[in-house]
């Protein structure tokens, strides 16, 4: 596998701009762009300037992070959904950013839709928004979030759903923590049953040990560092014959008052391990 970055990890202390330089120079391979952030840097720079950052880096574009809450929208909810997701299509297209990730609806408490439902009308999203991501050649990958607030939260009901669309441009991510949150990765084997065409997107990341229910994303650690059998769902994906970017996404918020630069290299210096 590959060496990717996703901005997520220092979205408090970094910027677009910083994070481009800081990947290249520890060696990453792909960054996944956070929507938000990809704005901010739009207010003092042009699409051309990322454009002319790839063409000459070895850093690549994989991924746009993310479109939430995808499920059950209203209408007023839904049209700025569209909006932001056309957003990131006009610049994926641009710059060569293959996949959007997209992600399921979260609740206060306890989602209580039943697996019907939340099957139902993410067969339907997906499919409303490959309509509009096709013509721009970006495709979608569904990340079910472990957690149980979350109303697609295991590799399984993801893939069903996935399955069900039946596009080529509509696939899963991967990632350690949700794989964890779900069930402590007691059914990390059945990663190794997605097809190799249909797993777009592998994000890599380590935890505290602590309870469900109380774990939460910013219990996040660097790979190798916490509970997560983060070799066995590396080997399970790779059994795969996924072979694209490990992508680094953590969300810990003693990480955001660190130097950037240090947690870029500490980032790929645990990461590398499990590529």
């Amino acid at each position: 596998m590959k060496l990717g970055y996703n901005e997520a990890t220092c979205k408090e202390n970094s910027t677009v701009e910083k994070d481009l330089e800081l990947c290249e120079k520890y060696g990453y391979d792909y960054i996944e762009l956070r929507l938000d952030m990809l704005k901010d840097y739009l207010k003092t720079h042009t699409v051309d300037d990322l454009k002319a950052f790839f063409a000459k880096s070895h850093l690549k574009p994989f991924a746009f992070n993310s479109i939430e809450n995808i499920n059950f929208c209203n209408e007023l909810e839904w049209k700025e959904l569209v909006e932001l997701f056309t957003f990131g299509c006009e610049i994926a297209q641009q710059i060569g950013n293959p996949y959007m990730i997209v992600v399921p609806t979260v609740t206060p408490e306890i989602c209580t839709k039943n697996e019907k439902e939340v099957f139902d009308d993410s067969v339907k999203v997906l499919n409303q928004l490959a309509d509009i991501a096709e013509p721009y050649g970006v495709k979608l990958s569904f990340e079910p979030i472990g957690d149980k607030k979350w109303c697609c939260n295991s590799v399984r009901q993801a893939l069903e759903i996935v399955q069900a669309v039946n596009r080529d441009s509509v696939g899963l991510t991967v990632d350690c923590i949700n794989v964890y949150l779900h069930d402590k990765c007691a059914d990390v084997e059945y990663i190794k049953k997605i097809p190799k065409e249909k797993l777009f997107v592998f994000h890599i990341n380590d935890c505290e040990d602590l309870p469900l229910g109380i774990l939460d994303h910013c219990h996040r650690l660097m790979p190798g560092l916490g509970a997560i059998p983060v070799q066995a769902v590396s080997d399970a994906v790779q059994a795969v014959g996924y072979d694209g970017p490990a992508c680094l996404e953590l969300f810990r918020p003693e990480y955001w008052q660190m130097d950037a630069e240090d947690v870029i290299k500490m980032g790929a210096d645990t990461t590398r391990p499990f590529l």
